[in-house]
């Protein structure tokens, strides 16, 4: 018999969130893996819960050579616990590793489903939350942020960011290059804790509101780019070729574009350019 591998999602804020389940697992799993073993014992005395495990780190630096180690300890029939020190382990921390290691290793792997920053900040937003994704931390360079920032444009979806407090302001005013002044977001600051904020409004908006400074765990909640319009007159077609012919694209790739972002076959775009000409 192997052990089980069991990821517990850990309170974001509030010591009371966290589940009689937890409480539980906590108390009875052969080993802990936490991200911060005195975060943890403080965790466990806050619930009132004797750890009887042996607890280890288990943290973004150590996470690939310790999977090796706690999957032995699995396969030696030791229930193995994730705690990450808020939320769900393997949503941006650590975790993901060792569920791919489990699986590998035909090891159950279950969940304790508890707290969580994503879905927390998504519902307080105001913003649609039918379809949405999870994009984790923006790039911390510039440029590399910008480029993300570029592929995520046209998403269509409700996005939602992690954020450091301190970079904060840089990611906004990023934001608003890339996606204009008005798109409409929510800063969620402190979830679930005694000064919990949610700041809604435009990029621009709330860009000035963070120039000076904002404090504590930070979720970013950015609406999804607008339904574009889709050209069906051919003027129309060949003039947004020509466009992209103006700015450097090659005629051939230009209406093969075109044509792929307004559903219409390649032939009409190139029929509607030589009627143009």
């Amino acid at each position: 018999m192997t052990g089980t591998l069991i990821l517990a999602a850990a309170p974001i804020g509030r010591v009371e969130d966290a589940s009689v389940r937890f409480r539980e697992v906590l108390g009875d799993a052969g080993v802990v893996a936490a991200e911060d073993t005195r975060r943890l014992r403080r965790l466990a005395g806050e619930l009132g819960v004797a750890i009887s495990g042996r607890v280890v780190s288990y943290y973004d630096q150590n996470e690939k050579a310790r999977a090796a180690e706690l999957v032995g300890e699995l396969l030696a029939g030791i229930d193995v616990l994730v705690v990450t020190d808020a939320g769900m382990p393997g949503v941006s921390d650590p975790g993901y590793r060792l569920v791919v290691a489990a699986v590998e290793a035909d090891v159950p792997v279950t969940v304790v489903p508890g707290p969580s920053a994503v879905t927390t900040a998504l519902v307080l937003s105001g913003l649609p939350t039918d379809r949405f994704c999870f994009e984790g931390f923006l790039p911390r360079k510039p440029g590399e942020r910008a480029a993300r920032l570029d592929e995520l444009a046209n998403e269509p979806r409700t996005m939602v960011f992690f954020e450091a407090p301190h970079r904060l302001s840089a990611a906004l005013e990023a934001l608003v290059t890339a996606f204009g002044p008005d798109r409409r977001a929510a800063v969620c600051r402190e979830l679930t804790k005694t000064y919990e904020e949610t700041r809604r409004g435009g990029l621009a908006e709330l860009a000035a509101w963070a120039a000076d400074g904002v404090k504590g765990e930070i979720t970013l909640v950015v609406a999804g780019a607008p339904p574009r319009a889709v050209l069906t007159d051919p003027a129309e077609l060949a003039e947004a070729v020509f466009t992209r012919e103006a700015a450097g694209v090659a005629r051939r790739d230009a209406i093969g574009e075109i044509a792929k972002e307004n559903g219409v076959p390649k032939k009409v775009v190139y029929n509607a350019v030589l009627a143009a000409k």
